[in-house]
C-alpha cells in the first residue's frame, strides 16, 4: 500500500512538473535522526553499561559449552564412559542455561529498548514538525523510500540538531 501511495505521489508530481518545480521537497531518514540524537547515544552507553556484564557471562557460558563439545568431539571415543557421560551433561547443562540466560537478557533488552522509543518519540516528532515548519516544505520523502538525494534536501541532520535541543 506504501509502494502504491509513493507511487501516485510521484505520478502526480511528474503530469503536474511545472508546480513541482517550484515546490519545496525535503528528505527525512526518521530512524536515523532517532538513533544519532544524544538521548539515544546515552541510552546506548547506558544500555551497555547495564547488559554489559550479562553479556560476557553468555559469553564465557558459550566458550565453555564450545570447548566441552570439542573435547567430546576430538576425545570422545578415547574418553570412559563416566567421563563422556559427565561431559555430555555438563555441555547439555550449560546449552540450557545459556538459551535461558540468552532469552532472558533478550527480552530485558527489548522491553527497555520499547520504553526509550517511547519516552523519545514524542521529542522527534516535535523536532520534526519545528523543521519542517521552519523550512515550510511542500513534500517531505522518507530516506527509505528515495534512491538518492541530494545533501542539500535531507533534513535529518537539521531534525537531530533540533531534537538535541529540546529538553
Amino acid at each position: 500500500m506504501r509502494k502504491l501511495t509513493q507511487l501516485v505521489v510521484i505520478a502526480t508530481a511528474l503530469l503536474a512538473a511545472p508546480a513541482f518545480a517550484e515546490m519545496k521537497i525535503a528528505v527525512l531518514n526518521y530512524q536515523m535522526a532517532l538513533l544519532e540524537s544524544d538521548a539515544a547515544k546515552r541510552y546506548a552507553e547506558d544500555a551497555e553499561k547495564k547488559y554489559g556484564p550479562q553479556l560476557n557471562k553468555l559469553k564465557t557460558l558459550e566458550g565453555d559449552a564450545k570447548r566441552i563439545q570439542d573435547r567430546l568431539v576430538k576425545e570422545g571415543d578415547k574418553l570412559a564412559t563416566a567421563e563422556r557421560e559427565r561431559l555430555e551433561l555438563d555441555f547439555k547443562q550449560k546449552a540450557r542455561d545459556f538459551q535461558f540466560q540468552s532469552k532472558e537478557l533478550n527480552e530485558s533488552k527489548a522491553a527497555a529498548d520499547r520504553d526509550m522509543l517511547q519516552q523519545l518519540k514524542p521529542k522527534l516528532d516535535k523536532a520534526v514538525e519545528e523543521v519542517l515548519k521552519k523550512g515550510n516544505y511542500d513534500l517531505v520523502l522518507e530516506r527509505g523510500s528515495v534512491v538518492e538525494v541530494k545533501p542539500q534536501f535531507d533534513i535529518t541532520r537539521q531534525v537531530i540538531e533540533r531534537m538535541n535541543q529540546l529538553r
